[in-house]
């Protein structure tokens, strides 16, 4: 399985998501960040997915960070968090998240 990477440049920043076995030393980065991959690919008609998840989330004091592509939509948390986090989407009923990578 290739690793998630991704590169987003606006006017104003550089941003990289990537494994952090492949981020140089003191690279400013923010670490031990886990990925769960909503099952899809969701049509771009549907409402309220991020919405119900990260609201579910929050309720439960979990910060979450998101990153979508053009065929799947992934929600990371802290590696802390993780067991919490798989309590909290196990028990939503609103999209199938499976653990990545």
């Amino acid at each position: 399985m290739q690793p998630l990477v991704s590169a987003t440049r606006t006017a104003d920043e550089l941003s990289i998501v990537a494994p952090s076995s492949i981020v140089p030393e003191g690279a400013k980065a923010e670490r031990d960040w886990r990925a769960f991959k909503v099952r899809g690919p969701l049509p771009f008609e549907i409402t309220g997915v991020f919405s119900a998840l990260s609201g579910d989330l929050a309720a439960a004091g979990i910060p979450i960070f998101v990153l979508s592509t053009y065929e799947t939509d992934y929600l990371f948390v802290r590696g802390g968090d993780v067991r919490r986090a798989i309590g909290v989407l196990a028990a939503s009923n609103d999209v199938e998240v499976s653990a990545f990578g």
